[in-house]
Formats: C-alpha cells, sequence, structure tokens
C-alpha cells in the first residue's frame, strides 16, 4: 500500500507507531477513548485512497484496520467495566438511600409511639408521623429516581458510543469482503 498524501500519510504514520493495544489508563474517560479509535477508522477510511476501480472503493492499509478494530475489542470490555461499575455505584446510593429512609422511618415511628403513650397529645403525634413518613417516602422515592436516572444517562452514552463503534466494524467489515470479491474477480480474470 502507498501512503496517502501528506497530511493523510502523517496521520497514517503516527497510526503504525501504536505498539500495543493497552486499556485505558485509570481514571481515563472510556467514552473519550472509544470516541478516539473511532476517530482514527474515520480519519483512516477518510485518508484511503480509492481502487482501480472506483464505485466507492477504498484501499484502506489492513494492519492499521486490524489495528484500530483490536482497540475497539479491547476498550468494549472496558467499557463494559465501566457500566457495571457505574450500575454498582448506583445500587450503593439506592442501598444507602433505602437505609437513610429506613432510620427516618424507624425514628418517626419510635417517635410515634412515643407520642401516643402521652394521651394528650395523640392527634398531634398522629400527624406528624405521618408528615415524617410521608416525607421519608418522597425522599426515598427522589433519591431512588435521581440514581435510576443517573444510570440511564450512563447507559444512553455507552449505547450511543458502542453504536457507533458497531457502525464502524460492520463498514469495515463490509469492505473486507468486497475486497475478497474484487481478488477473486481479478483471480477469474
Amino acid at each position: 500500500m502507498s501512503s496517502t498524501g501528506a497530511s493523510g500519510g502523517r496521520a497514517a504514520d503516527a497510526r503504525d507507531q501504536r505498539v500495543a493495544v493497552a486499556p485505558p489508563a485509570q481514571g481515563a474517560d472510556p467514552v473519550a477513548t472509544l470516541t478516539a479509535i473511532v476517530a482514527d477508522l474515520t480519519e483512516l477510511v477518510a485518508g484511503a485512497r480509492t481502487g482501480p476501480l472506483g464505485g466507492g472503493t477504498l484501499k484502506v492499509p489492513r494492519d492499521q484496520l486490524v489495528a484500530l478494530v483490536d482497540e475497539l475489542r479491547e476498550a468494549v470490555p472496558h467499557q463494559l467495566d465501566e457500566a457495571d461499575r457505574v450500575l454498582e455505584d448506583a445500587d450503593r446510593v439506592l442501598g444507602e438511600a433505602q437505609a437513610q429512609a429506613e432510620d427516618v422511618l424507624s425514628t418517626a415511628r419510635a417517635r410515634a409511639i412515643e407520642l401516643v403513650q402521652r394521651e394528650q397529645v395523640v392527634a398531634q403525634a398522629q400527624a406528624r408521623a405521618a408528615e415524617v413518613v410521608a416525607a421519608a417516602e418522597a425522599d426515598a422515592v427522589r433519591i431512588r429516581q435521581d440514581a435510576d436516572d443517573y444510570c440511564d444517562r450512563r447507559l444512553a452514552m455507552l449505547e450511543d458510543v458502542l453504536e457507533q463503534a458497531g457502525v464502524q466494524v460492520r463498514a469495515g467489515r463490509e469492505r473486507l469482503v468486497e475486497r475478497a470479491l474484487e481478488r477473486s474477480a481479478e483471480r477469474a480474470d
């Protein structure tokens, strides 16, 4: 394969310098990692020369394409690990919220029992207990909703990245099939 011009050649040279595919660094943004890989794939395809038959056929350096697909293969499990961590964090937050709600409910019930035992304030105790229980339940619902919303946002981001990666991988695989058909046609000639 030949180089693709000054700027395309520099980008290809930079990709050629990749020695090994490493997982994202601790604390690195996994979405940014996948986005960078997809950008590299896009740049590789955009900088590719058209084939001699034209018709939208591109010549893409196989080693570079395989290296980028390998990077995706490495990065996606890390994305899934990140999603698992997000879900674990959400479960932890939800557990803490439930524990807080139980503490508030327990405190409210104890207070309500104490007030009920005092005959002169029975009506006030019941009203106050209902308010505390309602507030605790409302807080628990809000905390659960916040945790669910956070998880949903993170999973939606992951879904978008995985869809983008899937499109790029499918395009790469289709191109490989086209190249195989082209080679078969050339051999038949």
